[in-house]
């Protein structure tokens, strides 16, 4: 990045006016960095743990020195943090909230040592405003150190670029090391690194260095945990995260990249950063080779993960994955800026402040359970951080209520893992499940022997998270669990926030029974639709089936209370290519039913619309509930 090195000076003129840039650079860094900081110690000891976080916490109470999801940093990060700080959501995540402390101070002295003091003050702010590296730390997560150990790298390289030094050879041998312990993808940035330093006359001198060489071997070192891990496992973890979890066809969700970046990192400085990345590319000026390597690392990251996205996984999250890029980029964004006018910086640092405010305002709302329970029914509805504690509540009280040497049993591992933060038992054993396979994690609970087969030689508190599957596929979940564990008693209805969330408790009694499986019911309302705007007279139409049992009687819910039986509306042909596997409900496809709802008694507002369903054999459970609005 010559140009911009060369083409731009230090604003102000004299040591005393560089001294009082930098010293004003210094002080908004901070502030901002302390704010953000303190804000983000905040959230994360309200914040309930995340899937994955749990599931890394189990992966801490079990020490290895790889697991199939991950190599072993980050479960190690976790099983420090609750042996130093105890068993709580803010210590499993205080070792992350470390590192991301400490990543904006790295940023600064990356760009202080390839350009200046200013410069670096400027880059280290922007670290901690972007949404994507300034929330890092709230959540217990490998891109925390994989994070830091790409600017460590990048650094290295830099300083490499100047001349081999004894301390930058550590430097990168502790980056790809750290790196390597992080996460498989940290592969990519290697390869990344690689190829910048073969761009640069400047680099492919230093990949002729011995020395370099020689670090470059104590960061494949690190790797041996965890391909001694898929040696000896079927490489199930290399499959998984090469093929598995990716269709590896052409995909139109790839074209959303530029939009989903912009907004994660901030419209305008994402612009700054393509502007760099393009520089960096284009340029053949032969000084200020460590602000093209960092230009070109950036380039080579965001455009490759831009091209990965038509091919590469498009159901998980992955917006994050050009951040050791990003990373590399905000190094050299401060000088860009200075060539904006004043105008257009300011609105670029205050984009950078708002996304930080947005982003950490989110985490500050789902961290509220009133909000959560306010975004029930929505898109926007925080399902993987809420209701663990309501759950375990419950499964506690189920279990005083069961003979003592219960097993207690979970449908996924994302259960599984929730309630054994919870209840603070990594032993919770685990059915099979779709999500484990799609989420890698399967073969891990293979390892620990805890993927139980349906036997029984004692009775059992089964937990099933009717909202973990998709919603046409929910009824052959239950067909599945059947064909597991045998019979299913009637269930024990935990419905949170409404219903958005929803687990089924069973009893299973210690001899398991095989005979004719009766499911829990699954039901829809048709009309009227979520957030409707209704008369104080209005109709509910949907279905209702039951496997073996059938439905005896439908009721409307209003705020919990009953204010109408349903009655037979006719057949639902179109249920029998919706519901994945069929109903063997005896009725079927007559399912279909109507009421008419008189609410004249009620004041105007917003009511939860819900359903009572009574099996034939009984049974009666609460559906979930959906909001509308009575005028």
């Amino acid at each position: 990045m010559a140009d911009i090195a060369l083409s731009v000076p230090i604003v102000g003129s004299g040591k005393c006016s560089e001294m009082d840039e930098e010293q004003r650079a210094r002080r908004w860094f901070l502030a901002v960095w302390i704010t953000v900081t303190v804000v983000k110690i905040a959230i994360a000891s309200r914040l309930p743990l995340f899937v994955d976080e749990a599931f890394y916490w189990q992966e801490g109470q079990h020490l290895a020195l790889a697991y199939s999801d991950l190599p072993g940093l980050t479960a190690w990060l976790t099983r420090l943090g609750v042996e130093l700080g105890g068993h709580h959501v803010l210590a499993v995540r205080a070792p992350f909230l470390l590192l991301a402390a400490a990543l904006p101070w790295l940023v600064a002295r990356c760009a202080t040592r390839a350009s200046d003091a200013t410069t670096g003050w400027q880059a280290a702010t922007l670290a901690a405003l972007m949404p994507l590296s300034g929330t890092l730390g709230v959540l217990a997560l490998p891109d925390v150190p994989m994070a830091v150990a790409a600017v460590l790298c990048a650094d290295a390289g830099a300083r490499l670029l100047r001349g081999a030094s004894l301390a930058a050879l550590v430097e990168l041998a502790l980056g790809l090391a750290l790196g390597a312990l992080s996460h498989y993808r940290f592969a990519g940035v290697i390869g990344v690194g690689l190829i910048a330093l073969l761009w640069l006359p400047e680099g492919r001198k230093v990949l002729r260095d011995a020395r370099v060489w020689g670090a470059l071997a104590v960061g494949v070192l690190a790797w041996v945990p965890l391909l001694a891990w898929n040696i000896e496992h079927a490489d199930a973890g290399l499959r998984f995260q090469l093929l598995d979890r990716h269709p590896w066809s052409f995909h139109a969700d790839g074209a959303r990249f530029l939009l989903v970046q912009a907004a994660m990192a901030t419209p305008l400085l994402f612009w700054a950063m393509l502007v760099v990345c393009m520089r960096g590319v284009r340029s053949d000026e032969g000084e200020g080779a460590a602000w093209r390597y960092f230009a070109l690392l950036g380039a080579i990251s965001t455009f490759g993960f831009f091209v990965l996205g038509f091919f590469a996984d498009n159901e998980r999250v992955s917006f994050h994955w050009p951040l050791p890029g990003y990373l590399a980029l905000l190094a050299v964004v401060p000088l860009l800026l200075r060539e904006w006018s004043a105008g257009r910086r300011r609105a670029t640092w205050c984009l950078a402040g708002a996304g930080a405010v947005l982003m950490l305002g989110y985490y500050v709302a789902v961290s509220m359970p009133g909000v959560r329970t306010q975004l029930a029914g929505g898109k926007y509805y925080p399902e993987n951080f809420t209701g663990w504690d309501t759950l375990a509540a419950e499964v506690r009280a189920a279990q005083a209520g069961m003979p003592q040497g219960t097993v207690l049993l979970a449908d996924s591992f994302k259960t599984g893992a929730e309630l054994g933060f919870a209840l603070e038992d990594a032993d919770i054993r685990v059915l099979d499940h779709p999500l484990n396979h799609k989420h890698g994690r399967a073969p891990q609970l293979e390892v620990w022997g805890l993927r139980d087969g349906g036997e029984r030689v004692a009775p059992t508190l089964l937990v099933v998270g009717a909202t973990d599957v998709k919603f046409s596929a929910l009824l052959a979940r239950y067909q599945q669990v059947c064909m597991m564990v045998g019979g299913l008693p009637p269930a024990r209805i935990v419905n949170i926030d409404r219903g958005a969330r929803r687990f089924l408790l069973f009893e299973l009694p210690p001899m398991r029974d095989d005979g004719a499986c009766i499911t829990p019911a699954v039901a829809h309302i048709d009309a009227p639709a979520p957030g409707a705007a209704l008369e104080r007279r209005f109709s509910v139409s949907g279905w209702a089936v039951k496997d073996v049992a059938g439905v005896a009687k439908v009721e409307i819910t209003l705020e919990g209370r009953v204010i109408a039986v349903a009655e037979d509306a006719g057949a639902n042909e179109w249920l029998r290519g919706f519901l994945k596997n069929g109903s063997r409900d005896p009725r079927m496809p007559r399912v279909q039913f109507k009421a008419d709802v008189d609410a004249g008694g009620l004041p105007p507002g917003r009511y939860w619309l819900g359903l009572r369903i009574t099996g034939g054999d009984g049974s009666v459970e609460e559906w979930a509930e959906q909001p509308v609005v009575v005028r």
